[in-house]
């Protein structure tokens, strides 16, 4: 629905419209200048009014076989997402949302779902299944208020249901290696041999996510300039496709990883067989594989099955050291840069983040905003006793 304001000899009138999308895909516009008497509308309360009466007439015309349900709005959002998402953030959407939304959602129409019945889903039924935290609640609101949104957008509902209704969530604990520990746990890797030190190593002086060191080649590496060119990365669900961000960028090659890349160029390169991640390629559809011959990290199964977390950890708890999961080496990269004095903006570019508020979390991990010598750079002063001051006390 929508009022548009036009003026017509000197004089100001309202012009209401609405456009309506049904379950077929169709659209259905409606639009009025006149009021029920025949006369220009010329106030907002006769607007109103008519807006209202042209909703009925559509929701008439429509029918309640032609409006969407819960299930079919869904099922329309999916099909939307996957023409500029991946793959894999399309299956974890619908799953989650398939997995903790009631089979009696399934045929609710749309328009009809009020705000209360999202609360009393978020606050009260979810909550009696077993195993759901206020992380799991506040990721379905947000899903939900996206498809509420979307139907928002199209014209199907004139308001979000789920607007204003908000899950209080405990900060997710991020864990990052200090120095110290960063100089045990590579040293400790390297004289047992481990199998994951150089992906250690290289996510270390990186800060490359693990997507992007699994489809890192060496015609990524140019030792003449310093510098690795990060553009793609490889993930189980998606293939070989862009970085998260979308956004190619380099990395500056530092005195320590270029000693591990010459060591790494000595033993390889390494060799597997990547299939190609296209939006289009549907599920159980056959995959376009290429074999890569020019690999910097050496594969193997832990790496392929996605265990490696599990192993840093395991690794980590063995040192008596914090223990970290594979990811949370991006981490210490972003936070050591952070604590050294790198600007944010430098570090932004150098890990690939989109927004300066992801950066920023990592601030407070860095003791970046609570270091001394913050304080005192302020400019104003306490004065020092002064003739001319006059007490207020009461004698």
């Amino acid at each position: 629905m929508a009022q548009r304001i036009y003026y017509l000899d000197g004089k100001k009138y309202y012009e209401v419209r609405t456009c309506k999308r049904m379950a077929d895909g169709k659209r259905m516009s409606k639009r009025k200048k006149l009021d029920e008497n025949g006369k220009r509308i010329s106030s907002k309360i006769v607007a109103d009014r008519v807006e209202y009466q042209i909703k009925k007439e559509c929701d008439h015309i429509l029918g309640k076989g032609g409006l969407w349900t819960w299930k079919s709005w869904h099922e329309e959002c999916l099909r939307q997402m996957r023409i500029s998402l991946q793959k894999s953030t399309v299956e974890n959407y619908d799953g989650l949302v398939k997995k903790w939304m009631p089979s009696d959602w399934n045929d609710k129409i749309l328009s009809e779902i009020t705000k209360r019945d999202v609360f009393d889903l978020i606050f009260e039924r979810i909550t009696q299944r077993e195993k759901v935290t206020p992380n799991t609640q506040k990721a379905v609101l947000r899903r939900i208020k996206r498809i509420f949104q979307l139907a928002v957008e199209e014209g199907i509902l004139d308001r979000n249901p789920a607007i204003g209704i908000k899950v209080k969530a405990p900060r997710a604990e991020q864990k990052v290696l200090n120095s110290n520990e960063v100089e045990i746990l590579l040293m400790a890797a390297k004289e047992c041999s481990h199998r994951f030190y150089y992906h250690w190593a290289v996510a270390l002086f990186t800060g490359m996510r693990n997507g992007e060191l699994y489809a890192l080649r060496w015609t990524d590496v140019d030792f003449a300039r310093g510098l690795i060119s990060i553009s793609r990365q490889w993930t189980s669900k998606d293939g070989l496709h862009q970085t998260k961000s979308n956004r190619n960028r380099v990395v500056p090659i530092c005195p320590e990883l270029k000693k591990i890349l010459l060591e790494l160029k000595s033993f390889g390169p390494f060799q597997e067989k990547l299939w190609i991640g296209l939006y289009h390629i549907q599920k159980n559809a056959n995959r376009e594989e290429q074999l890569f011959t020019d690999l910097v990290l050496p594969r193997n199964r832990d790496w392929r099955l996605g265990f490696q977390a599990a192993a840093l950890g395991k690794f980590c708890q063995g040192l008596g050291i914090t223990k970290v999961k594979f990811h949370d080496l991006r981490a210490t990269f972003i936070t050591n840069m952070l604590s050294e004095g790198v600007p944010l903006v430098k570090v932004m570019a150098l890990v690939g983040h989109s927004e300066v508020s992801t950066t920023n979390e990592y601030l407070r991990l860095a003791g970046v905003d609570v270091k001394e010598g913050t304080t005192e750079k302020l400019k104003y002063r306490l004065l020092e006793n002064h003739p001319n001051v006059f007490s207020l006390s009461r004698r």
